[in-house]
């Protein structure tokens, strides 16, 4: 099976061909997985516009979907949770000017009422406390490196990496794990499931993520729609509801 082929069936059914819905322009979005909630909220509002634009997501970690797209998939949108990734594409010529639609803040997520009573970063590192975090390559794994530096302390060591931001958030749901540094919206997202310990602004590190039209997209304009629904439109409110900052 070709990549294409499986990018489409793991998106669903009807990831690389026309919506259902008469008169709706159908593309493909991959997206960074901290994008999950608002973009799958967004759907809603994209769909009462004139005409309507109905997007088949596919949500992974930004270097992953990178991979995918440098391999052939067939996406007319890519939303990155870091300009490094983003950056990938553009020295590749695959992607339009992109641009930054929303920004993120790490928080640590644990489980409910605090049983390990954790309180900053520096007490990931305790004797008992088990720490997972999302790979290097992932952006929220970059960021989360890079927030232990700032706040002076040696490289984590972590239980496990996963494979993205919500896999990390998932381990400690499960209760596999203490703690997690994901992004804010993640704990958000969760709901009862965690609880949010803050990192201060000092130590925290401020996520970037920008999105762009696919130069290869056969819908440029409904590509392009989407891109400013959520750079500038009303996908800007539902993004903020769920936690996301502003892009300036």
């Amino acid at each position: 099976m070709s990549i294409i082929a499986i990018v489409c069936v793991l998106a669903g059914a009807g990831a690389c061909g026309s919506d259902s819905k008469k008169g709706a322009q159908a593309i493909n979005v991959f997206a960074a997985a901290s994008l999950t909630e608002a973009f799958n909220d967004a759907k809603s509002p994209l769909a009462a516009e004139r005409p309507p634009l109905a997007p088949t997501y596919n949500f992974a970690g930004s270097s992953a979907l990178v991979q995918q797209i440098t391999q052939g998939a067939p996406a007319d949108v890519f939303a990155s949770a870091d300009e490094k990734n983003m950056q990938a594409l553009v020295d590749a010529n695959l992607v339009e000017a992109p641009k930054t639609f929303v920004r993120n803040k790490l928080q640590i997520a644990v489980a409910p009422d605090n049983p390990k009573k954790i309180r900053s970063l520096r007490d990931l590192e305790r004797a008992g406390v088990i720490l997972v975090l999302a790979d290097k390559a992932v952006p929220a794994g970059n960021y989360a490196l890079q927030a232990f530096e700032k706040a002076g302390l040696p490289a984590p060591r972590p239980k496990s990496l996963e494979l993205d931001v919500k896999a990390a958030l998932a381990k400690v749901v499960s209760g596999d794990a203490d703690a997690a540094v994901v992004y804010v919206t993640d704990v958000k997202a969760a709901g009862a499931q965690v609880q949010g310990v803050d990192i201060p602004d000092a130590q925290n590190v401020i996520a970037t993520y920008p999105i762009a039209v696919m130069k290869a997209t056969k819908h440029r304009a409904a590509a392009q729609e989407f891109v400013d629904d959520m750079a500038s439109g009303a996908g800007q409110a539902v993004l903020q509801a769920r936690g996301f900052l502003a892009p300036g």
